[in-house]
């Protein structure tokens, strides 16, 4: 049958450093990844018709995945999808801000960029336990939200362009409980470029 896979990381696991270690990188990646992909396959695995999907099918879609097997591929297709959009959208030496259309849709949105960062830090503070935080388009309009645990905008009817990580595994070997710490350093590493290739592919 198809089958997920876990994408590689488009660069070392030390890329990040000092902003992410590459302890972490290499188990986040390597293992709590790689356990979202084999469990999605697993909760497939009785539903041909379901493995030929991609995987934003099947999040956006995710109410109407059958109610046995709806809580698995909630929570495990959800962490693949976000961990997969995690990995691109972080780079070593990337922009230090975004430009052309998105550029201007944030001035807009937020005023400037320190406000959207402070926007997206602050989801990530204020979620409670395990979860992410997101910039996102609600019909063609910039929000910041946060979702509990693996769930994605997608799932709601929107489109993630950023997202990251406040799940204690993204951050505990380095910052321990010190989330703001952590989305304070995350920051130099974002990869704008990209960002702003989701966000023309999705406004187009």
């Amino acid at each position: 049958m198809p089958e997920f896979t876990l994408p590689p990381l488009p660069y070392a696991f030390d890329a990040l450093e000092p902003h992410i270690d590459a302890r972490t990188m290499e188990i986040h990646h390597g293992r709590h990844h790689q356990a979202y992909v084999t469990a999605l396959n697993a909760a497939l695995s009785d539903h041909p018709n379901l493995q030929t999907r991609s995987i934003e099918e099947i999040v956006r879609g995710i109410a109407q995945i059958p109610e046995a097997i709806r809580t698995r591929v909630r929570n495990n297709g959800g962490g693949h999808y976000n961990h997969a959009l995690f990995w691109e959208i972080m780079k070593p030496g990337g922009a230090r801000e975004p430009g052309g259309a998105l550029g201007s849709a944030i001035q807009e949105a937020f005023g400037n960029l320190d406000n959207l960062k402070k926007a997206v830090s602050d989801a990530g503070m204020n979620r409670f336990g395990s979860g992410w935080s997101w910039l996102a388009l609600d019909r063609g309009k910039l929000v910041v939200l946060s979702t509990a645990n693996q769930d994605t905008p997608l799932m709601d009817g929107h489109t993630p362009i950023l997202g990251v990580d406040v799940w204690e595994h993204a951050y505990y070997l380095k910052y321990q409980n010190r989330r703001a710490d952590y989305l304070a350093a995350w920051w130099n590493v974002v990869n704008w470029t990209e960002i702003g290739r989701r966000y023309d592919a999705a406004t187009r």
